[in-house]
């Protein structure tokens, strides 16, 4: 089995592959410059065609960082191009049947959870990496989600300490809301990939993290 790789606490970034590649890329390198403690790339192509040339783009700058970059949803596309792990946006049995053989290429997983407890229940039997909360805020980037209940927060934090991240609509101005919360770190698309200097952004975002947990 080989040896799994690690997601540590902080920010946690999303890139979403359908923006305009030249922008996407330009703010990715100033991003990966602050060190996120992982990379998502969204299951948002335009067209399959360019999944190939955009991740091997994108493995290129992160090349020398050590930053773990997962795949949204596609656990072949993480295996066919040498990823770090793959993020699940729901636990099919699909997926479900996938993890052994993903934790043997020691694959980082994670799954998106919500209100249901069953579901994160099942998550936590399946031994994955982490849990990534979604939406703690209404978000134009997580307008699929229903809003998280805190208190499932704190019920499954009781129960695992399992990696937690919060995402959907966390901003520098609400992340002071979630204190109240025993988390690991926040997920961020647009707060940092629409900022000018997204490299700064992600510094603000760990600073206050940072400042929160004191």
């Amino acid at each position: 089995m080989k040896k799994p790789a690690k997601i540590n606490s902080g920010i946690y970034l999303v890139i979403d592959p359908s923006m305009e590649e030249n922008q996407l890329l330009e703010s990715l390198e100033m991003a990966v410059s602050a060190k996120p403690c992982a990379l998502q790339i969204w299951d948002n192509f335009q067209s399959n065609d360019k999944v190939s040339s955009l991740i091997c783009k994108i493995k290129m700058i992160c090349r020398d960082s050590k930053i773990p970059i997962l795949m949204n949803n596609h656990p072949e596309w993480a295996e066919l191009f040498g990823l770090d792990g793959v993020h699940f946006d729901e636990l099919t049995g699909e997926h479900l049947s996938s993890i052994p053989q993903l934790k043997q290429q020691g694959k980082i997983i994670g799954i998106t959870v919500n209100n249901d407890f069953e579901l994160i229940q099942k998550a936590i039997f399946a031994e994955v990496d982490y849990l990534s909360f979604c939406s703690m805020f209404p978000s134009s980037t997580a307008n699929s989600c229903d809003l998280v209940d805190f208190e499932t927060v704190r019920k499954t934090r009781k129960q695992t300490s399992i990696p937690i991240f919060l995402a959907g609509g966390i901003s520098t101005a609400s992340i002071a809301k979630l204190q109240s919360l025993d988390f690991d770190g926040i997920a961020v698309v647009s707060g940092v990939m629409s900022a000018s200097d997204p490299g700064m952004a992600i510094s603000q975002y760990q600073q206050l993290l940072t400042d929160l947990k004191k």
